[in-house]
């Protein structure tokens, strides 16, 4: 008993699948490029209007961090390009036949979008507590008694910080008067 075996040539899709399973890390090329290529546009575009001291001004940091973007992409791309792979990391505990647990995604975006919307017409202090519980739920916290306390005080703490020690002014809605 014979058996024939007919192999199927891989037509031009297959062979264009297989090349970019083999190269996903382009992706992450093509984002890290998208990313420096914004970064450097809004630096480039931003409207100084106070006197600079010296040679650094506020355009020198995002100039530098997106021209290091576009480096990066330019040299991960050719690395990709090489042959360079990944490599997975041994420490891990992710169970990659598992599927995503979108629900906690979509529970945390929900909250960070709402804390966004509502930072302005309430404050930081109540958008970043409600923000901190939002994320201490979506993760799995079910402790009422405790989760809200310490989300207010992380919050207060937060704008504390930011507003009176950094003096990066934050909105603080109904509470400005009483902070």
């Amino acid at each position: 008993m014979t058996t024939q075996t007919t192999d199927i040539p891989p037509t031009r899709d297959d062979d264009r699948r297989s090349w970019l399973k083999e190269h996903s890390e382009l992706g992450v090329c093509a984002l890290l490029l998208a990313l420096g290529a914004l970064v450097l546009t809004d630096a480039l575009t931003m409207d100084v209007d106070i006197a600079q001291r010296g040679p650094v001004g506020p355009k020198t940091v995002p100039i530098v961090v997106g021209a290091g973007l576009l480096l990066i992409a330019a040299l991960l791309a050719v690395d990709v390009l090489r042959g360079g792979r990944g490599q997975a990391e041994g420490g891990e505990d992710v169970d990659l036949s598992e599927p995503a647990d979108w629900r906690t995604v979509l529970l945390l975006a929900g909250v960070f979008l709402g804390s966004a919307v509502l930072i302005e017409p309430l404050g930081f202090p109540v958008a970043g507590a409600l923000l901190f519980w939002g994320a201490a739920f979506a993760l799995g916290s079910r402790r009422i008694d405790r989760d809200p306390l310490i989300a207010a005080v992380l919050s207060l703490v937060t704008y504390t910080v930011f507003n009176n020690l950094l003096g990066v002014p934050l909105p603080g809605g109904p509470l400005m008067g009483v902070l």
